[in-house]
């Protein structure tokens, strides 16, 4: 198979591989050269690969969806960190990966009591010029 890990802004992998391991929400799965056509949404987590030597390489994954088609397997991610020690690896998903998460919750939280906010002003503003001219 050949596998290819595209980020928003690189190719971060584009190698052969013998086998895939990814996560899903529903839990992890494995992908080899023959298995069926396969499209899966991958959660933060750990992306491991044989490559054609025999070695097993690993990657830290953000949200992202995985599509294997063929002899092909593509992962596209917004964010992917490539490394040897898994322990670093899993902190880096719980410290950057999951954390960001939380975050862009309470970012969309604020924007959200914004918007509601400016849609309440405009309303008052709209009964105030209705009343001032009726």
């Amino acid at each position: 198979m050949r596998l290819r890990v595209l980020l928003p802004t690189k190719v971060l992998i584009d190698e052969p591989a013998r086998k895939v391991v990814a996560e899903a929400a529903n839990g992890s799965f494995g992908l080899l050269p023959r298995h069926v056509d396969f499209v899966a949404p991958l959660v933060a987590g750990l992306l491991s690969f044989e490559a054609d030597d025999g070695t097993e390489r690993f990657l830290a994954v953000d949200q992202g969806i995985l599509v294997k088609n063929g002899p092909e397997v593509v992962v596209s991610t917004r964010r992917a960190v490539c490394g040897g020690d898994l322990g670093e690896l899993r902190e880096t998903i719980e410290r950057e990966f999951l954390s960001l998460e939380e975050r862009e919750k309470l970012t969309r939280s604020a924007l959200a009591r914004l918007e509601s906010d400016i849609v309440r002003r405009f309303m008052e503003l709209g009964r105030l010029r209705h009343e001032q001219s009726g």
